[in-house]
């Protein structure tokens, strides 16, 4: 099984610290409401707004809040919110696609540019980058107490492809299509504590510099930390 990424771990040490920055209720909107548009309304035919919606609720987001934003994207009040990906480069090379939910196309890019050029990072031409990348369904298991083993067999059993694993949490990488399938079946005996789809890149590359570590985590925290920007992906192992 593939080793567990170094950017999920530090991704985790400041999730805190992003919640305390008040943008977190902002982003999980957004997603909502970019989903329900994309998708229509209703969660039990739209994956994806199901997800966005359960990532709303595990911030406890109130419902109101959740309401009204599937109202909006769906014709209920006016949306201008558009999705937008962003293919970059970083430090050393290294692949980025920055996903991104905005009502200004023409700021935000200037701003994703801005974060770029101060961070040894450009901007890549259509598909230089996002052909690297495949949708995967993306499902973190806490392991409490429970056999790693075990919980990796089930996971496999279920239909899981890859699993990741650290002293924290268990990370399971499924198709697309089979993410629900195979987080129902380990929500029967393990504690999820997210699944959403992601792009996941299909071949990874690591990072032995320390110096390029730091470059490419100021890079990455600067853009998450952008208003727009709802979720970035790397190459990186």
């Amino acid at each position: 099984m593939s080793g567990h990424s170094k950017w999920r771990q530090i991704k985790r040490q400041k999730g805190a610290s992003d919640e305390k920055k008040g943008k977190i209720f902002s982003k999980l909107i957004r997603a909502v409401t970019i989903a329900a548009k994309e998708g229509g309304a209703d969660p039990a035919a739209n994956f994806k707004l199901r997800l966005a919606i359960e990532k709303a609720r595990a911030a406890n987001m109130p419902q109101d809040n959740i309401e009204r934003a599937v109202k909006k994207a769906t014709g209920e009040g006016s949306s201008q919110l558009e999705s937008i990906m962003y293919e970059a480069y970083g430090p050393g090379g290294i692949a980025l696609l920055v996903e991104a939910l905005s009502d200004n196309r023409n700021r935000t890019t200037s701003e994703i540019k801005n974060i770029l050029a101060k961070n040894n990072g450009r901007l890549g031409e259509a598909n230089s980058v996002r052909w690297l990348f495949e949708e995967k369904g993306v499902i973190i298991v806490d392991p409490e107490s429970k056999s790693k083993d075990e919980i990796e067999l089930v996971a496999i059993d279920a239909g899981a492809e890859d699993i990741q694993a650290d002293e924290n949490e268990i990370t399971v990488i499924t198709n697309k299509e089979d993410c629900q399938s195979v987080k129902n079946k380990l929500a029967e005996k393990y504690k999820i504590t997210a699944a959403e789809i992601q792009l996941v890149a299909k071949n990874k590359v690591e990072i032995e510099s320390e110096k390029k570590w730091q470059s490419i985590q100021n890079l990455i925290e600067s853009l998450e930390e952008q208003e727009d920007v709802n979720q970035v992906y790397t190459n990186i192992a």
